[in-house]
């Protein structure tokens, strides 16, 4: 279903992106300063939705945030979500 496409950080225009047979999906975030990340937009275009995108997209911003000590501000309806189940995930098993 899914597969590993090359994640790509523009810091320039906080983004996180991926381009895939033409197609551009992106994650934008602000940095808000004080180590603060709000996530506010993915948007996965119809030709790739389906594919695992938005969730690649997602974890490439989440890991950037904790390697680097940010709080993330879940803006964006599908970053929360995500988020949630991953925590949900994480509970279940420990």
């Amino acid at each position: 279903m899914s597969t590993d496409n090359r994640i790509v950080h523009d810091p320039e225009r906080q983004q996180f992106y991926t381009i895939v047979n033409g197609a551009r999906a992106y994650l934008a975030y602000m940095d808000l300063g004080k180590q603060t990340l709000d996530i506010y937009r993915t948007f996965v275009p119809d030709s790739l939705r389906g594919q695992g995108v938005a969730a690649q997209l997602t974890e490439h911003a989440l890991q950037y945030a904790r390697i680097r000590g940010y709080e993330v501000i879940p803006s964006c309806s599908y970053v929360e979500s995500y988020m949630e189940r991953q925590a949900v995930g994480k509970s279940d098993t420990g």
